[in-house]
């Protein structure tokens, strides 16, 4: 069985106020006080607002569940000891002005890209998934294409940009794009051709290294794993064990087709971009593009399209009870987009929103 591994980027937010805190360095302190080096999961990020953790490869969803609820208390708990919170908010509801986080890289990066590192404050939610070799990695990117778009509909959680509704779910796959190297890509056809792309993205001088690859997904560069990184960090946990298990199912199901022989859809960039654009847009309350006709349908039809194309792989992980459940929830209640929206309505206060993700990051 193939195992499993999410990263969660987390905002660090006042606990009264609602405003993001450039706080990282402090609440690390913190987490590493107590932690030996060994068991170290949380890292810095670009922008001193944000905080990521990392959980360890998974087999059983349960454990990895467990693991994301761990580590969002644990997050907690080392924020509030450094005057701040946690949210699980991809990006922030109240108005913001980053502050970059130092070092070297970080330096580099914004003297290379400007405003665009500047505002970056975005927080998503990257899954990898365990793959035999790299030509199985890539025949799994090549399979994958077209319904990474619709992860990104499921994990909807970034309504809000500088006060303002943004009119999209995920605004911050928005904000990413632009990034140079952000979004979907065409089939690679084997691993030689998406080693040689990356060689020749870095060589023209407009990435420093192989971690500025930023696609929807690739090859992890430092793990034999393929990372979908189309997400915005889940509001609920419950969510992101979700996302994990669509993925893996997703993985297994595009490797399996690339052994029966089963060529990858020839889907262009130009309509993945659209499908992607809409997927941001509307999440799970409106339409989507069907990954099969590349027309519009509705949201949820789309996203149980995708629980059947990988179904076989659910049942054959243990996965497709729990699935079925959580799919169920989320459809019910919606996604994080529509959980903020829901909240600003009732309360009428952006700082009320926030403060009840706070609450519900842990939950």
């Amino acid at each position: 069985m193939r195992t499993v591994g999410v990263e969660e980027e987390l905002l660090l937010l006042d606990a009264e106020s609602g405003k993001p805190r450039a706080l990282s360095a402090a609440v690390l302190a913190a987490a590493r006080c107590e932690a030996a080096a060994s068991v170290e999961v949380f890292e810095a990020e670009l922008q001193r607002e944000q905080l990521e953790f990392a959980t360890r490869p998974q087999s059983r969803m349960e454990d990895l569940a467990a693991e994301v609820v761990r580590w969002r208390a644990e997050a907690a708990r080392h924020a509030e000891r450094s005057g701040c919170a946690v949210a699980a908010l991809a990006t922030s509801p109240l108005p913001v002005h980053p502050s970059l986080s130092t070092g070297e890289r970080y330096r580099w990066m914004r003297e290379r890209y400007g405003l665009t590192a500047d505002e970056q404050l975005t927080c998503g939610c990257h899954v990898h998934v365990s793959v035999e070799s790299d030509e199985e990695g890539v025949a799994v990117l090549d399979r994958i294409r077209g319904w990474l778009p619709v992860l990104l509909a499921l994990s909807g959680n970034s309504p809000f940009w500088q006060g303002r509704d943004s009119g999209y779910a995920s605004y911050r796959s928005r904000v990413w794009g632009r990034w140079p190297s952000a979004g979907p890509v065409e089939p690679f056809g084997s691993a030689a051709r998406y080693h040689e792309l990356v060689r020749s993205m870095i060589a023209t001088g407009a990435l420093r290294d192989p971690g500025m690859i930023y696609f929807d997904a690739r090859l992890s560069y430092t793990y034999p794993t393929v990372e979908i990184r189309v997400a915005d960090v889940c509001l609920d946990a419950s969510s992101t064990a979700l996302l994990a298990t669509l993925v893996r199912a997703l993985v297994e199901t595009a490797a399996r087709a690339w052994r029966d022989g089963e060529p990858p859809s020839a889907h262009s960039v130009a309509l993945l971009r659209l499908a992607t654009w809409r997927a941001a847009r509307e999440g799970v309350d409106g339409r989507l593009v069907h990954p099969f006709t590349m027309e519009p349908a509705p949201a949820e039809a789309v996203v149980r399209a995708l629980f059947d194309h990988v179904r076989d792989a659910l049942e054959d992980n243990g996965d497709l009870l729990p699935a079925q459940d959580a799919l169920a929830g989320l459809l019910k209640t919606g996604n994080g987009a529509q959980i903020q929206r829901d909240l600003l309505r009732r309360s009428g206060d952006l700082s009320e929103v926030v403060a009840a993700c706070v609450r519900r990051t842990q939950n």
